[in-house]
Formats: C-alpha cells, structure tokens, sequence
C-alpha cells in the first residue's frame, strides 16, 4: 500500500489525524501476538463499530471506547489499552505514520461496507443499487478504490463532472470523516473512497451530494429521523443494524485486523 502517495497533499490539519508525538515515558511491552492472545486483555475500539461489537465477544475483555479511532491508537501506544480493532485500510494509514505500531498476521473478521438508507425508502434503495451496478460495471468503483489503496496509489483521482445533472435536488449524506482512507478532513474539506464513490452515484441519479460529518454512532439515528438521507461512513452490514435501516448492496469488501504495540 503507497500510502506516501495517498497523503502527499494532506495539510498538515489533517496529518494531525493520523500523526502523534512520542508518548513520554516507555509502555508496557506487547502481550498480544495472537488473536487468542487477546483474551482478558483491554482492547481499544471505535464507539459504534463493527470492532466494538465484536470486542465485546472476546472472553474475558475488557473494551474501551473511543469517539475516533486515532485516540484509540494513541490509548495503544501509551499503554492503555493492549490492542485496537480496526479496518485494514485504515490500520495502514495509522501503521504508515506510527513506527511503534504493527498489525497482527492473523485477520480478525471480514465485512462488507454498504449504504445505509431509511427503512421506509426502497425506492432510494434500489437507486442506489443500480447506480453501484454501473459503477462496478464499468470499472469506476475500482478506479476509485484503487487511488486510496491500489498499487497505484494516488494517481488517476476520481473528478467529479461539473456538468452533471443534479435535477434532484440534494442527498444528505451523513458521515465520521476520522476514518483514512474512507472518509477524512483535508484542510476544511470532506474527502476519501466513500466522498468519490457517493458523488459518482449522485452523478448517475441527478443528485447534489451535501455530507454532514458526526459522531458515528450518530450516522444510524440521522438516518431514522430523516436528519440525513443515506448514511455513508465505511459501514459494514449487521443484523442489528439491519432493524433499523435498510442496506444497499455492498460497494468493498475489508477486513478488520489487530493493531497492537512493536
């Protein structure tokens, strides 16, 4: 993964996400060198995702919480917590920028990322999945992914069409822009795969993307209560989000690994 590549034009704003100083003092020497290894250990997750359910599971574990998974890294690499679940794409940003931090060989989980829609709005649903079909068939979502994460990385950005049809009207998109490569600030703005994917299907449905960034926990209710119109935040299908909103088809498949301290 060229990471160097990816953020070669990140303002120093945004570095700040996934750049720490050194933590004073020296922290405790790693324990976890294996997914069995993280029972009765503290595990450090984002409030909301997928990584805290799972967490939850691990025998004798204690799970702490954080709002953005940067002060998760930053709880692993004082000695707070022994261990973060994380997505891949993302845990390569943060392993790229910290020497201290490395990632378990072995994968934790794997997930699907989908737009999360109202329950009530099928119709916007099966929109969505046509727009996604095109964007698969003809090699745009690959195109797009493959600047954030490809062997390529940071050549051939996605551009959105200045003379696109947005008849429509607005799409609210709801998001947690601290999630590198999918969703993060640079300077004042919203960018990353899942900013270029939504805008290329609001370009095929006439659409005007607008994005508000929140807490992720806060992405489902926004949905619910009609606050935003699709929730996109690098958010994996789960039965128990599936009682509250409806899921387009997949867009990426990831993998969720564990980060834990050189």
């Amino acid at each position: 993964m060229n990471m160097k590549k990816i953020f070669a034009g990140m303002t120093a704003l945004a570095l700040s996400v996934v750049m720490f100083a050194s933590c004073g003092g020296s922290a405790p020497e790693n324990t976890v060198h294996s997914i069995d290894d993280l029972n009765g250990k503290t595990i450090g997750v984002q409030l909301g995702t997928t990584g805290d359910t799972l967490a939850g599971d691990v025998e004798g574990a204690t799970v702490e919480r954080y709002n953005k998974y940067a002060d998760a890294v930053q709880a692993l690499k004082q000695g707070k917590v022994d261990a973060v679940i994380i997505d891949s794409d993302t845990a390569g940003v943060f392993v790229g920028k910290n020497e201290d931090v490395e990632l378990l060989s072995e994968g934790f989980a794997d997930e699907e990322y989908a737009v999360a829609i109202n329950k009530d709005n099928t119709a916007l649903q099966q929109e969505i999945n046509g727009a996604l079909k095109e964007l698969n068939d003809d090699g745009t979502l690959k195109s797009i992914k493959d600047y954030y994460d490809g062997e390529n990385a940071g050549e051939n950005k996605f551009t959105p069409d200045a003379n696109a049809d947005k008849s429509k009207g607005k799409l609210v998109m709801a998001t947690n822009a601290e999630f590198p490569p999918y969703e993060y600030m640079e300077g004042e703005n919203i960018v990353g795969f899942d900013v270029d994917m939504m805008t290329a299907v609001c370009e095929k449905l006439g659409y005007e993307l607008e994005i508000e960034n929140m807490q992720f926990d806060s992405v489902i209710p926004a949905i619910q209560s009609g606050k935003a119109d699709v929730g996109v935040a690098g958010m994996s299908v789960t039965p128990d989000r599936e009682k509250n909103v409806l899921f387009s088809d997949p867009y990426t498949t990831t993998h969720l690994v564990v980060m834990v301290r050189k």
